[in-house]
C-alpha cells in the first residue's frame, strides 16, 4: 500500500512538472518560420513587394568617387572629411565610428571641391550619380561617378543574439537581412509579433510582422529604410525564466521528486 501511494505522489509531482515544462514546448512550435509552407511543398512561388529606392535626406553621408583616366585629375574632387558616426558593421564594432563621405547639409546640398555645391536632398542615389556626372563633365572628360550611401544604418534590438546599430553598404536591404545581422532571434523572441519602427516626414510609423506567415515578403515595409529601427518583443517564455519565485519552486519540486524515486528504489 505505502508503495502504491509513493507512486501516486511520484505521479502527482510529474503532472507538475509537466506543467512548468510545458511552456518548453510552446517555444519551440513557434520558433519556426513561414509555418504556412507545408513541408510537403516541393515549389512555392511568391511575388515580393516592389523595392523603392531610398532618397536622399539631409544628414545623409554620401560616397562620392569621381573616376577619370588619369586618377591624379580627379584626386582633388574626391578629397572627403571624416566624421563621427553611430553604427557597426558586425557586433564586435558597435559603438562610434568615423565614416569618410560628403554630408549632405540642412538645405539638402553636397559641396564637393572643384564641383561646387549641387542639391542631392530628394534624389536617389542613381539620379545623384547623373547629377555629379553632368557636373563634373565641365572638368573632366567622360568621368564616371560612383554614389552611395555611407551611413546607412538598420537597428536591431531585444530578442536577438547581437542587438545593434548596423551600417550596410547595400541599399536594398530587407527585414531577414537585418535579422541575419543581429545574429537572428533567440529562442525566447515572438516570431509572430515583430515590429518595426520608421520615421517618415518627422513623425513614427509602428508596423508589425508576423515571421510565421510567408506573407511577410508581401509587405510594403519588407524591405527596409536608413535609420530603421526592429524591435524583437520577448515572448511568456523569457517573462517565466525571469521569474525567481518560479524557477525556486521548479528546484524545490525537482528535489522532492530525486528523494521519492530514490525512495521507491529502496523498497
Amino acid at each position: 500500500m505505502l508503495k502504491s501511494d509513493l507512486c501516486i505522489k511520484v505521479s502527482l509531482i510529474i503532472s507538475l512538472v509537466g506543467v512548468f515544462i510545458l511552456p518548453s514546448c510552446v517555444v519551440t512550435k513557434n520558433s519556426v518560420y513561414f509555418t504556412d509552407i507545408p513541408d510537403t511543398a516541393k515549389f512555392r512561388e511568391i511575388v515580393p513587394a516592389a523595392f523603392n529606392e531610398p532618397i536622399i535626406q539631409p544628414d545623409d553621408i554620401l560616397s562620392i568617387n569621381v573616376q577619370t583616366i588619369d586618377p591624379s585629375n580627379s584626386a582633388a574632387v574626391n578629397q572627403v572629411s571624416s566624421m563621427p558616426a553611430i553604427g557597426a558593421s558586425s557586433a564586435s564594432t558597435v559603438g562610434s565610428q568615423t565614416i569618410s563621405g560628403f554630408l549632405v547639409d540642412k538645405n539638402g546640398t553636397v559641396t564637393m571641391p572643384m564641383l561646387g555645391s549641387m542639391k542631392l536632398a530628394g534624389l536617389t542615389t542613381y539620379q545623384a550619380r547623373e547629377l555629379i556626372a553632368q557636373t563634373a563633365s565641365r572638368y573632366f572628360k567622360e568621368p564616371n561617378v560612383q554614389v552611395r550611401f555611407a551611413n546607412y544604418k538598420i537597428t536591431v534590438i531585444g530578442e536577438v543574439t547581437r542587438p545593434a546599430t548596423y551600417t550596410v553598404p547595400n541599399e536594398k536591404v530587407t527585414l531577414l537581412d537585418a535579422l541575419g545581422l543581429a545574429g537572428d532571434l533567440t529562442i525566447y523572441g515572438r516570431r509572430e509579433n515583430v515590429l518595426l519602427v520608421r520615421d517618415n516626414n518627422g513623425k513614427k510609423q509602428f508596423i508589425r510582422f508576423n515571421l510565421n506567415s510567408s506573407e511577410t515578403f508581401q509587405s510594403p515595409y519588407f524591405y527596409l529604410r536608413q535609420n530603421d529601427v526592429i524591435y524583437v518583443e520577448p515572448g511568456k517564455a523569457k517573462v517565466a525564466a525571469n521569474n525567481a519565485a518560479r524557477t525556486q519552486t521548479l528546484a524545490i519540486v525537482g528535489s522532492i521528486l530525486s528523494v521519492l524515486i530514490v525512495a521507491l528504489s529502496r523498497l
